[in-house]
């Protein structure tokens, strides 16, 4: 029989930020994953009403479109800060690879590697449920275009590493812009635009194509979130 959780999506309006709440009932244990800085507020309430008490925090990787709470909510809390071992974040207390696996008292996640929007972004699979940061979106994906990023990397990380996952493995994507929550992988590989029935040269082509402008806080975005959102020394 299969354990009682806590799961609960959170939304940033400002940044289109999807933070997410995971918890096991039993023990109290949680995680926030990629949470924001000025909804540190919210997200301490909803640990409080679920009853629960914060183990760790979860990055995707080093964001450019918004400052990460997880050094503000670790002084708070004291909840270890995990980030992706390859996005430069070295006040992290946990550096995470392929196949790292983070308990939650019964609950388990584990670490997928899928550079390609930074050279450093991972996944993680928990139960049937796949949270993909910006690598893949609802329709879409991340760019790919700065913080060594590569359109032939994460079109090689999407289809080798999330779309081998079932069909109905549940999409938790870390931005969505066009008022989407959740989908499948099995939906994502038949419907999203930029991967259906695409070679990778024509993926690689795509984003080219994009001529994106740059992330408005990138330049402190980034900075900060490699010291997990702290001024730097902080």
């Amino acid at each position: 029989m299969a354990t009682p959780f806590v799961f609960e999506q959170l939304f940033d309006e400002e940044s289109s930020t999807l933070t997410y709440v995971i918890g096991d009932v039993a023990t109290r244990e949680a995680a926030l994953l990629d949470p924001v800085d000025h909804q540190i507020e919210r997200d301490l309430a909803a640990l409080a009403q679920h009853g629960l008490k914060l183990k760790y925090t979860l990055e995707t990787h080093a964001h450019a479109d918004h400052i990460t709470s997880s050094g503000l909510l670790k002084a708070r809390t004291g909840a270890l800060a995990a980030a992706p071992f390859n996005c430069g974040v070295n006040p992290a207390d946990i550096h995470l690879e392929e196949g790292a696996r983070l308990a939650l008292g019964g609950e388990t996640l584990r670490v997928i590697e899928t550079p390609g929007h930074t050279a450093g972004s991972i996944c993680y699979l928990w139960r049937d449920a796949v949270f993909t940061g910006d690598t893949l979106f609802i329709g879409g994906c991340g760019r790919a275009d700065f913080q060594g990023g590569s359109a032939s990397e994460l079109y090689d990380s999407i289809t080798r590493r999330l779309f081998i996952l079932p069909d109905a493995t549940r999409v938790y994507p870390g931005h969505d812009y066009k008022g989407n929550r959740v989908s499948t992988i099995g939906a994502e590989k038949t419907a999203n635009p930029r991967l259906a029935g695409k070679t990778r040269e024509q993926f690689v082509a795509l984003m080219a194509a994009l001529n994106l402008p740059k992330p408005k806080l990138i330049d402190v975005a980034v900075p900060a979130n490699r010291n997990l959102g702290l001024p730097q020394g902080g």
